[in-house]
């Protein structure tokens, strides 16, 4: 048999619970073809390969392939440097190849995230040789948002149906980190909801710090709803930014760079409170669904996250304000096709009422342009 071919027969038989014999009896060959075959010593003729698929229920496509067909390109790395062998996702930002590696957390949404290939570092500390496990022109429709809120997956999930060939990828990050991530170009948009209250303006003022000189468009997600995370039925009665001094009130807290964050400093700056005097200040996770399992389990009693996220735990909410979120992306992305299918789904109300239904969030913006920089 040609080493370069091949297939996933065996799996795809006994995940529909078939024997070697019930398959060769319903496509028509013998059971000995079937296991010559599986172990890669027979290679089938077309009208084989096609009774197989048939009988399977699958495409011919999904039986057998040519792994001498998956070419290795070379990519930038996204980040720190990467292990040999890592599994990464990729995608093309301003032209060039970016390889995001699918470690720890990065590796999960809450399902393991399929790699696009497996990179091996090349003499630029920068640079990686990745061998592709998919093909290259559906990879390169990829686009890839960073940002905090759980909505941007909801989106790409929702995006991603209505254009069955846009692939999106979405790394979770805090807004500063999303912006750094931007202007590094490893990915084409971030998300970001950070409130400058020396201009009372939003987004804008960081974005104009981190990607000086930068032509950047913010284009809005939503407005929600951002305050404190309390248990059910609130019963400390926590009410007031003031009792976050409370001896008997511990804070669950964001990272550095994190909007949810910048809120707290801001509140505990006008109520004249120093960190020192709230517990837990220096107690930090990184993600809004942290800080809601915190409170949720009890392992604290308050923590600034949204209306929408708080409802989706079961617990008691005492808003601060709302809060604009926009993507930020480079201008010159908005002439990129997969970018413009994406952000053509947000006019969609399909995609606008799985937003709303979230409770908190307010999509009277969503898909407008709101600066231009």
């Amino acid at each position: 048999m040609d080493s370069g071919l091949a297939n996933n027969l065996k799996g795809i038989r006994n995940r529909l619970g078939l024997s070697q014999q019930q398959l060769a009896d319903a496509a028509g060959v013998t059971r000995q073809a079937i296991g010559g075959i599986e172990a890669s010593h027979y290679a089938p003729t077309a009208a084989v390969a096609l009774r197989l698929a048939k009988a399977l229920g699958c495409r011919v496509e999904d039986l057998f392939w040519l792994q001498e067909n998956l070419p290795t390109i070379e990519a930038r790395v996204a980040g720190a440097g990467m292990r040999s062998g890592a599994r990464v996702a990729l995608a093309k930002v301003s032209g060039e190849w970016v390889a995001h590696p699918l470690t720890g957390a990065r590796a999960f949404r809450e399902e393991l995230v399929p790699a696009d290939g497996l990179a091996e570092p090349t003499n630029g500390n920068d640079r990686v040789a990745v061998k592709l496990l998919d093909d290259p022109e559906l990879l390169a429709r990829t686009v890839v948002i960073s940002g905090c809120t759980p909505a941007l997956s909801l989106w790409a999930r929702s995006a991603e149906r209505w254009h069955p060939g846009l692939r999106v990828h979405w790394l979770h990050a805090n807004s500063m980190a999303a912006l750094g991530g931007l202007a590094r170009r490893e990915v084409h948009a971030a998300g970001c909801h950070l409130y400058d209250a020396s201009t009372t303006e939003y987004n804008a003022p960081f974005v104009r710090q981190v990607l000086p000189g930068r032509a950047v468009t913010l284009i809005n997600l939503g407005v929600w709803e951002e305050g404190f995370l309390v248990a059910q039925d609130n019963p400390k009665r926590l009410l007031r930014v003031a009792d976050l001094a409370r001896p008997d009130v511990v804070l669950i807290n964001r990272e550095e760079g994190a909007g949810s964050r910048l809120l707290l400093d801001s509140v505990l700056r006008k109520e004249s409170l120093v960190h020192s005097e709230i517990r837990g200040y220096t107690s930090t996770v990184g993600s809004h669904q942290e800080v809601a399992a915190a409170v949720a389990s009890g392992q604290a009693d308050i923590g600034v996250s949204t209306a929408a996220v708080a409802a989706l735990y079961g617990l008691g909410f005492v808003p601060l304000q709302h809060v604009r979120y926009d993507l930020a992306l480079h201008s010159e992305a908005l002439h990129y096709e997969p970018m413009r299918q994406l952000l053509g789904t947000l006019h969609h109300r399909w995609v606008r009422s799985q937003l709303e239904v979230l409770g908190g969030y307010d999509t009277t913006q969503t898909g407008e342009i709101v600066a231009e920089l």
